[in-house]
């Protein structure tokens, strides 16, 4: 599905600081057909990978210490208000709004439970173009370890409003909407999970088939977390890129493709 502007509140853009941003680009141009340049001198080695002429995601070099992360932003109207809501939301304003060239302007977050998130507000870069099929973006998903501080948070930060369903052992699945439309989701942060790993917003990649995605993730030297499975948007998988950053893999059913 082509994307040409984002409302408000609704995520709209994943990137990756990577150790090896040109492994990186390798890595996930194999995988899943990326066209990944180099970017000009200026951005600082942040590259804007695209598919079909499309930007669909971004790779820069990794900015902080610790292991290689997929950031989720969310399109905002103003980047210094919403730093504001963050400040008295009881979050960490973690980088202060700034200009990305004529492209936007961002800010970097943590929220009360330690999740980091940030936010777009768009110039000429409304986020990623095309979402949802193979090689895309399809949905970003919040890994806490206190669901109602968190429901309080990004409520105040972002307005969303929470569509609660049960998962059964898992406990509650969240879906945060705009506008009564979901756009991301929140659960528990998982008990095989080790107690290091922090919270965090976790990002999906669509693909046309899980199994054989795996199976190439293992070929180019990444590491499969779980072996896929079935839940309900679809068929998914757990993997890490060559560097560790961990990201998952989903081949939606037919209805949510596209």
């Amino acid at each position: 599905m082509q994307i040409d502007a984002y409302e408000p509140g609704v995520p709209c853009w994943v990137d990756l600081g990577s150790p090896d941003p040109q492994g990186a680009a390798d890595f996930y141009g194999a995988l899943f057909g990326w066209d990944v340049p180099e970017g000009p001198e200026e951005a600082g080695g942040y590259r804007i990978a695209t598919v079909g002429g499309l930007p669909v995601a971004g790779i820069g070099p990794a900015q902080n210490p610790g292991p290689p992360v997929w950031t989720t932003y969310v399109d905002v109207e103003n980047a210094d208000e919403t730093a504001e809501k963050v400040s008295a939301a009881g979050g960490q304003v973690i980088v202060p709004a700034m200009d990305v060239f004529e492209h936007g302007r961002m800010a970097v977050f943590v929220d009360p439970v330690g999740a980091f998130v940030s936010v777009w507000q768009p110039g000429d870069h409304p986020g990623s173009q095309l979402v949802n099929e193979p090689g895309t973006w399809s949905w970003s998903e919040l890994l806490t370890t206190d669901l109602e501080a968190s429901k309080a948070f990004y409520g105040a930060v972002f307005g969303w409003g929470t569509n609660v369903q049960d998962a059964g052992p898992m406990g509650q699945y969240v879906e945060w909407q705009v506008h009564g439309r979901s756009v991301a989701g929140m659960m528990q942060k998982p008990p095989m999970l080790p107690a290091e790993v922090p919270p965090h917003w976790a990002v999906y990649f669509a693909v046309s088939d899980t199994d054989a995605a795996v199976a190439r993730v293992a070929e180019l030297g990444g590491t499969v977390l779980m072996p896929p499975m079935d839940i309900e948007p679809g068929r998914f998988a757990p993997v890490t890129d060559p560097t560790g950053a961990v990201f998952n893999l989903i081949a939606l059913k037919p209805e949510l493709a596209g």
